[in-house]
């Protein structure tokens, strides 16, 4: 599987799990931080499969935004995950888990504008 297909497969798996986390979150779990985690995963989502597709499309500088992808990726899943754990076990991820992903979050979205100010083989 290529780099670009497992990005917009694991971007469809935080949005459906966004998606999910929002509901749990109107219903069985309200008032808690599992909306904030239902919010980053759905924003983040479509954002992945934008810079893995600008990326192949040449639009965007290879190396920068597949790294802000996985960036990206990983970060928000750190982020999400720590608040749902939280949530459902009363235990976090591990001491840190979620300023660190929301660090690698920041990171990649500057990566994101570096990736589209270098450019990429084809002008638009």
């Amino acid at each position: 599987m290529t780099a670009t297909r497992l990005l917009i497969l694991a971007a469809g798996l935080m949005g459906a799990t966004g998606v999910a986390f929002a509901a749990l979150s109107s219903h069985a779990y309200a008032g808690t931080s599992l909306a904030v985690a239902a919010t980053m995963l759905s924003l983040h989502a479509p954002a992945i499969i934008a810079v893995a597709i600008g990326r192949k499309a040449g639009l965007l500088h290879d190396p920068v935004a597949r790294i802000a992808a996985w960036g990206l990726a990983t970060g928000t899943v750190l982020f999400s995950g720590d608040l749902a754990m939280r949530v459902f076990t009363g235990a976090g991820l591990f001491p840190m888990a979620a300023p660190l992903g929301g660090m690698a979050m920041i990171a990649a979205w500057v990566g994101v504008a570096l990736a589209g100010a270098l450019g990429g083989r084809q002008s638009v």
